[in-house]
């Protein structure tokens, strides 16, 4: 078993949710390797990491654990990789 590479999309409630305070929160639960903050549309923004871990084969755990944080309306995976 190998490591994975995982980007993740995570969009706030609303457009008046802290993503900052959001991404503080991941960086405290799980080891980030990238994080920035994208334009949707209409004001929204969207929070895209990418997190590095051991293949446990799935990501729901760590989609569980982003779901958690107050303010995340939805945790979308856009890849998964094998590294």
């Amino acid at each position: 078993m190998g490591d994975v590479a995982i980007s993740i999309r995570i969009m706030p409630e609303n457009p008046n949710v802290d993503l900052n305070k959001i991404k503080n929160e991941i960086f405290k639960r799980m080891d980030v390797k990238d994080a920035k903050i994208e334009p949707i549309a209409f004001g929204l923004k969207a929070l895209k990491i990418l997190i590095i871990t051991p293949d446990k084969g799935g990501t729901e755990e760590i989609e569980n654990q982003i779901r958690k944080i107050n303010g995340v309306a939805d945790v979308e995976v856009e890849s998964a990789t094998l590294i």
